[in-house]
């Protein structure tokens, strides 16, 4: 492994104890993260299906900012 590695695996542990900090602390304050609008919720007597799609993308644009970010900064 190169040390280039070893510090994309140094700033993924900080990103992740970062977040995992965020949502200990300020988890009560989340609770619209995985109810926006878009995001599917079938609900019946023996059935619950959930698919996150808007959430999911919304997390997914944060995180490529992120990398692109870090990227941009190690290099």
């Amino acid at each position: 492994m190169s040390q280039n590695t070893g510090k994309y695996i140094i700033i993924a542990g900080l990103i992740l104890l970062v977040l995992g900090t965020v949502v200990y602390f300020l988890g009560d304050k989340l609770h619209w993260l995985g109810r926006l609008p878009g995001d599917i919720r079938v609900e019946r007597e023996n059935f619950k299906f959930f698919f996150p799609i808007t959430t999911m993308i919304l997390l997914s644009g944060l995180l490529n900012l992120i990398i692109f970010l870090v990227r941009k900064i190690l290099n």
